[in-house]
């Protein structure tokens, strides 16, 4: 077994690997960029080593400085986590050359499986199901429009380099082919350096259901269960499961089948993941082999009891395998969200800045189900521009789905993270989401679901009671403790009083509160219960919640509620049932004279192009004075490694352009002013 290993990589992954390295008893070897300096990674392992500059091109895909880390420390074995040189055959020969382990597949499946071209070819070759398309190189716009209009549309255009869901566009129709081309070409020359692209068939109402399969240096190869990872956005995955609500034993044998053959065929050795499109007669179709770890291995992790990792690292030092197939089982339910630095009221644009509040739920067994959150950040940590904008993976699992979900849910309402924009707010949408909750799912779901983007969803008048419920012991709390306060000129009578008025999202909700038991101590002791009525219905309610708390918990009606609270001018915003409110409790009197207070309006900014996010503008579609249809690009801003086209959302005229391409703007910053 290796003594040290360094991991190439930064953020979560870096520390996932670390954390099963420390349990093997192996010391751990993190390098890190200028942006790095202060992250977790570098903290958590026993010795790091200063790569570059922030940009990855200069600091984490450097091969050579890499290996320069590994002479410098020692190190015996190389983990590459995911993305960066995770999957690039030079560098695992570049290790090998050296002396230094590569924890991973050897360079002949990396090759074979990292050219989505050459991979579909080879697995046609090995008797996997393929989906049809045209897979030779495509030179220009007006070819791929000729192949696409052959194939037929709907197609998807996909960079031969591709992965993350960068260099990927679908097409319905010659004008979407033609721009499509053109935007991956340069995402993929831009992320990968190789601006190839083939184009498939798309696959209407698709699922994307991937086999986990983990093989050794012996010939042993075994698949641990699929994921279902089809919520994604802009190919991007967001939210996945295992095992797949969609499966039955026969056609997860067939898939498992499948990608074992396919591991044997290129003699694969490591964890590695076959993906499949699954057709809603659940035909599948080979869609790619990633010849790595992948973001969401700990819901297969947590199904099946297999430490990803630590297997990895065990083949790579020859182990062979300790568990068989007809061992394998599959236990429970687990779901991962993807927690990311973007904001979903803006079409979920990056977001950075740093994380002033970052308090993600406690880990473990809570209930009945259990909580992981994999994460590469802390309290005070940057979300830099350089990198990709996950945070966290958070991770549920439970016996069944609907417990799983459920757990999620709760999860998501108990995670705070504020100093940036960031999904959660979408996330905890979608684990109420009737159609998600069915498992009625597809890669279009959020398109479909969201086609004008995402909207803060319209809270219940259940949910704005139960805020009125949760403000007013809020305010209880606050008041009593200025009551107590040692320099009261007057004492107060100890009184509490009943009547309120709850102003929740500009709706006044009457409150009546008493005290339903003796309290146990001093200042709103813990299980103090009171009896409120609001909206007509009478509540049992107990909470221990002490002022500048959050989340606030508590139950209601024997019903565990949890809140995040946040405070705001004269009240606080809670974050309840996924939506946050506005909330503020007054005495009657108050409210009578609230309610005559005029309503600030928001500016008018319909006749600017703004900035979206921090960006570089890549290029300006239009000149002044041009008239513009809806829908016609305005213009292209890259932030994260992504290209986001900035389209015209009426028909309009250009009064005067505020940026020129190479500009790097700040979120909100003017571009283009309308006449």
């Amino acid at each position: 077994m290796f003594k040290t290993i360094l991991i190439a990589n930064r953020g979560e992954i870096a520390c996932r690997v670390i954390r099963t390295a420390r349990a093997m008893g192996i010391r751990t070897v993190a390098v890190y960029s200028d942006a790095d300096r202060a992250a977790v990674h570098v903290a958590m392992a026993d010795e790091a080593v200063h790569i570059g500059p922030a940009p990855a091109a200069e600091s984490y895909l450097k091969a050579e400085t890499i290996l320069e880390a590994c002479r410098a420390t020692g190190a015996e074995a190389v983990h590459p986590g995911y993305g960066f040189l995770s999957e690039r055959a030079s560098f695992c020969e570049l290790l090998e050359d050296n002396g230094i382990t590569f924890i991973g597949p050897k360079p002949k499946a990396i090759r074979a499986m990292g050219d989505k071209i050459e991979s579909k070819r080879f697995a046609e070759a090995a008797g996997v199901n393929v989906v049809p398309g045209h897979l030779g190189i495509i030179e220009d716009a007006g070819e791929a429009v000729r192949i696409a209009s052959e194939i037929g549309y709907p197609v998807m255009i996909k960079a031969s380099a591709g992965g993350g869901g960068k260099g990927m566009r679908i097409a319905w129709n010659d004008r979407e082919c033609r721009d499509g081309f053109d935007r991956a070409r340069s995402e993929a020359r831009s992320s990968f350096g190789d601006d190839r692209v083939f184009i498939e068939k798309f696959v209407v109402d698709p699922r994307h259901i991937e086999i986990q399969v983990l093989a050794d240096a012996q010939g042993n190869a075994i698949f641990l269960g699929e994921r279902e990872c089809s919520i994604q956005r802009r190919n991007q995955k967001v939210v996945e499961e295992a095992p797949s609500p969609f499966l039955d034993e026969e056609t997860r044998a067939a898939m498992g089948a499948q990608a074992v053959a396919l591991a044997k065929a290129v003699d694969y050795q490591s964890a590695g993941t076959v993906e499949f499109i699954v057709d809603r007669e659940k035909n599948f179709y080979f869609l790619e082999m990633n010849t790595r770890l992948q973001v969401e291995h700990p819901v297969t992790e947590l199904v099946t009891g297999i430490d990803l990792v630590e297997a990895m690292i065990r083949i790579a030092a020859g182990e062979p395998l300790e568990i068989r197939q007809e061992n394998v089982r599959l236990n429970g339910w687990a779901i991962e969200s993807r927690i990311y630095a973007e904001d979903p009221f803006r079409g979920f644009l990056p977001s950075i800045g740093r994380l002033t509040r970052y308090r993600p739920p406690t880990p473990g067994l809570v209930g009945e189900a259990t909580v992981r959150n994999d994460t590469g950040v802390t309290e005070g940590s940057e979300i830099s521009m350089f990198y990709d904008p996950m945070i966290a993976k958070l991770c549920t699992h439970a016996a069944t789905r609907e417990a799983a979900v459920d757990a999620m849910g709760r999860a998501l309402g108990a995670f705070e993270i504020d100093g940036i924009e960031h999904n959660i707010h979408f996330l905890a949408a979608l684990m109420r989401h009737p159609r998600w909750r069915e498992g009625r799912l597809s890669t279009a779901f959020i398109a479909e679901e969201y086609p004008d983007g995402f909207e803060k969803p319209e809270p219940s008048p259940e949910t704005k009671r139960k805020a009125a419920i949760v403000a007013t012991t809020i305010e209880i709390a606050r008041k009593r403790r200025l009551d107590r306060h040692i320099d009261r000129l007057r004492p107060h009578s100890g009184t509490l009083p009943r009547d309120w008025v709850a102003k929740i999202e500009g709706d006044y909700l009457g409150v009546a509160v008493e005290r339903a038991g003796e309290p146990a101590g001093q200042e709103l002791p813990a299980g103090e219960a009171f009896s409120v009525e609001c909206g007509g219905q009478r509540s049992a309610v107990a909470t221990g919640y002490q002022p500048g708390e959050s989340p606030w918990t508590g139950t209601v009606d024997g019903v565990v509620v949890t809140a995040q609270v946040r405070d705001r001018l004269n009240g606080v915003a809670l974050f309840l049932d996924g939506v946050w409110l506005e909330a503020r409790v007054m005495t009657p009197r108050v409210a009578e004279l609230d309610r005559l207070m005029p309503v600030k309006r928001p500016p008018d900014t319909s006749k600017l192009l703004l900035c979206p996010m921090p960006g570089l503008v890549v290029s300006i579609a239009v000149s002044e004075g041009q008239a513009v249809k809806a829908g016609e690009t305005l213009a292209v801003v890259e932030a994260m490694k992504m290209e986001n086209i900035l389209r015209a959302e009426r028909d309009l005229t250009v009064a005067a352009l505020k940026a020129q391409p190479g500009d790097s703007l700040s979120v909100d910053a003017v571009i283009m002013e309308f006449e």
